[in-house]
């Protein structure tokens, strides 16, 4: 079975942060040391985790949190990845380099290194700070919408916020954009950083302090717009073992507040021998890994890219991205 680092690494940063009874989460700490190994003895051939490098990073940043020490080796793997610029294409090295960022400086932080390994994770983690203060456009956002989040959480944790100038920039852009964080994964990920925080303020939290506050919303469910619209549908294949550039184009007509993945549905529901897909569920929401049977492999280092005509990449997943009337939506089956 595939391992579920991530995801178990998530559930125990959030366990952390509900100030639990030690007992309960002994096991699944153990369970997380586990899949960690599996992760990566399952795939030795091929010199990457089984999962992600951002997966793994995240085991270990989960583990740093719980105050567990991490054998040298488990790392030494990160550190190298890092060091090689292996730890993902442009869509993702930034949230992958904040996890791991973020991991190095829970490791030093803690004191649950060497001083010598100290030194090494000190400097990889300022390596990628600059990295993500690079990779910052011009509109403010660092990498996507999604990861901008990840690499305020580095500059906080780091304490670079108050001299690094990308800081107050991609601030900006994260509070013009917060209707993108929609699901509980998304919002987790932005909410510390909006009051000042990084996932390794968790470590430190004094419980008995913690007030029990939680109080349910009412959420009225969002209007529905009435009408159509009409999205042009595109998937191209850039490898060079692909017949033909382009193997789909034609429209789809969805009703007027329909999402990417709506439109993908639809498109396969009405014409299923000339378009298929599937996707895999993350806790970011759902991924697309396949498009008329060619998967997105990481063995392959190849991955779906989406844009927007003529070639704007979207920041959102397929089930956030809502298109315009007449937009055209290209599906891209790319290298890193």
């Amino acid at each position: 079975e595939w391992p579920q680092t991530g995801r178990l690494a998530l559930y125990l940063l959030g366990l952390r942060a509900t100030c639990p009874r030690p007992e309960p989460h002994r096991a699944l700490v153990t369970w997380l040391k586990y899949y960690l190994e599996e992760d990566w003895t399952g795939s030795r051939r091929h010199g990457h985790p089984l999962t992600s490098y951002y997966q793994y990073g995240l085991g270990v940043l989960a583990l740093c949190v719980h105050h567990k020490r991490v054998r040298e080796e488990v790392i030494r793997r990160l550190l190298e990845a890092q060091h090689h610029s292996r730890l993902g294409h442009s869509g993702t090295a930034v949230d992958t380099e904040a996890v791991v960022a973020l991991a190095f400086t829970c490791l030093e932080r803690r004191r649950l290194v060497g001083a010598g390994l100290a030194s090494e994770l000190r400097a990889a983690t300022e390596g990628m700070s600059r990295n993500m203060a690079e990779a910052q456009g011009p509109d403010g956002i660092i990498g996507n919408i999604y990861s901008t989040p990840w690499a305020l959480q580095v500059f906080l944790a780091t304490g670079v916020c108050h001299t690094e100038p990308a800081y107050s920039r991609a601030m900006a852009a994260l509070l013009e954009n917060l209707d993108a964080f929609g699901t509980a994964a998304t919002m987790a990920q932005v909410l510390p950083v909006l009051h000042g925080h990084s996932y390794l303020d968790i470590t430190s939290m004094h419980c008995q302090e913690e007030p029990d506050t939680l109080t349910p919303l009412d959420i009225e469910p969002p209007t529905e717009l009435p009408g159509n619209k009409t999205v042009q549908l595109v998937v191209e294949c850039s490898q060079p073992w692909c017949f033909e550039l382009r193997l789909y184009d034609r429209p789809v007509s969805v009703p007027a507040t329909a999402s990417l993945l709506d439109v993908l549905r639809v498109a396969a529901a009405q014409d299923p021998q000339h378009f298929t897909f599937d996707t895999q569920d993350t806790a970011q929401g759902p991924f697309l890994t396949q498009v008329l049977g060619l998967e997105a492999r990481q063995q392959k280092r190849n991955y779906w890219q989406l844009l927007t005509a003529p070639s704007t990449p979207l920041q959102m997943g397929v089930a956030d991205y809502i298109p315009n009337d007449g937009e055209t939506l290209i599906l891209r089956l790319s290298e890193y």
